[in-house]
């Protein structure tokens, strides 16, 4: 990733973004990344992925131009390096309003 990309402010953007959600949205922005609505009973310490136990992460990805992407396997979230909390607000809540899963008939 290249210098220009990087915002220093980008993780308040990120948490700025959740905390401004209301409890519907953030549901499903869990459902999105980890594959659940729920928050494990101990907490998110206890979340899990394909190979045990695997922290929820945020990793910058693509470009401005890409929605975010989740790896539900990895409880990650992939977020592009957009140049405003609005630009982030609206992609990611773009994303987790259109998501579908895949179902194994």
């Amino acid at each position: 990733m290249s210098k220009e990309m990087f915002n220093p402010y980008y993780g308040l953007f990120e948490y700025s973004a959740v905390l401004l959600m209301d409890a519907e949205k953030r549901i499903r922005l869990l459902q999105f990344v980890t594959g659940t609505s729920r928050v494990p009973m101990n907490g998110f310490a206890e979340l899990y992925g394909s190979n045990g136990p695997q922290r929820f992460t945020i990793e910058l990805w693509g470009t401005r131009d890409k929605l975010p992407r989740a790896h539900t396997c990895f409880n990650r979230l992939d977020l592009p390096p957009y140049e405003s909390f609005e630009e982030l607000r609206e992609k990611l809540h773009i994303a987790i309003e259109n998501a579908q899963g895949f179902e194994i008939d």
